[in-house]
């Protein structure tokens, strides 16, 4: 079972409920007939790492294939530039030119050379790595720097552990990235259940709008919500849960202490135990959420 924690907007909480979630589900991995699994995958900034004092064992690097136009085969016919959807290829009269930064690695190019005057050739992007981590199966992926697409080291971060049959038999709690845009999606994609984490402000009800017509009205994901740094000043954010029928299973509130065990390194079940009830049932109610949405 796969449950993805992910947020509208950055700086909602969204690791903080991730690895105490995940916590939360190693101590009772025996009720639960599995182990867990937590995969950061906010792979332009991995942090849960320093949560959870993670030892990694393995890397594998992440590559994706770029063309490579041999000048002496290529007749300049202007294909190549006509079948890539990313503009990575110019077409001139005496030369073609590679945006390797535009490149998806697709392969249309070369695939409709007419000359095969079109090899690739990969280019490293980044790496995901694997380990333990507080008793947890661990995943991270990172994007190197100066790459500008995620959306590659997750999925291979995906793959890799499904490679190692942790989605048979674990239950796999995934940080996604913040946002709304192309490696949410990728994060989100195969999820049993998603929990958008968000803050009640303007701002945090805007962005929760976007993730919930993402999670749920594009991918047709189960969603919950879990509101932070609740002061109960600004009730929108359940009004806007209750006319959308989404429950909301977590609320944290806006206390100094639980700030000051974020900015320490702490996972909040850890640093402030009065939490592990408040995460326990949150994450039974995902369960139950999950297990319900299957056909």
């Amino acid at each position: 079972m796969r449950l993805v924690v992910a947020s509208g907007k950055g700086g909602t909480g969204k690791t903080l409920v991730a690895t105490s979630l995940a916590l939360m589900a190693r101590e009772r991995a025996q009720s639960l007939q599995a182990p867990t699994a937590l995969l950061d995958a906010d792979v332009e900034a991995p942090n849960v790492a320093l949560f959870l004092r993670a030892e990694l064992e393995e890397a594998v690097a992440v590559e994706r294939l770029v063309p490579r136009v041999d000048q002496a085969l290529c007749t300049h016919c202007g294909r190549c530039a006509e079948v890539c959807q990313f503009h990575a290829i110019a077409s001139l009269p005496l030369k073609t030119l590679v945006f390797d930064a535009l490149c998806h690695g697709c392969g249309s190019c070369a695939l409709e050379c007419p000359a095969g005057a079109i090899s690739e050739e990969p280019q490293p992007m980044g790496q995901v790595r694997f380990g333990q981590a507080e008793g947890l199966r661990y995943g991270e992926g990172e994007l190197q720097v100066g790459e500008a697409m995620a959306t590659p080291v997750i999925r291979a971060l995906k793959h890799e552990a499904r490679s190692r049959g942790w989605d048979s038999d674990a239950l796999t709690i995934i940080d996604s990235p913040p946002g709304t845009a192309c490696p949410v999606i990728e994060a989100l994609r195969g999820a049993d259940v998603a929990l958008l984490v968000t803050e009640p402000t303007p701002f945090g009800l805007h962005d929760l709008r976007l993730a919930v017509q993402v999670a749920r009205d594009v991918l047709g994901l189960p969603v919950a919500v879990a509101i932070n740094r609740d002061d109960g000043q600004d009730g929108a954010v359940d009004a806007y849960c209750e006319a959308e029928h989404l429950p909301v299973l977590l609320r944290l509130p806006l206390a100094r202490e639980i700030a000051s065990s974020y900015s320490n390194g702490e996972p909040l079940v850890t640093a402030l135990p009065q939490y592990r009830a408040t995460f326990a049932v949150a994450l039974d109610a995902l369960l139950a959420l999950a297990t319900e949405a299957r056909p």
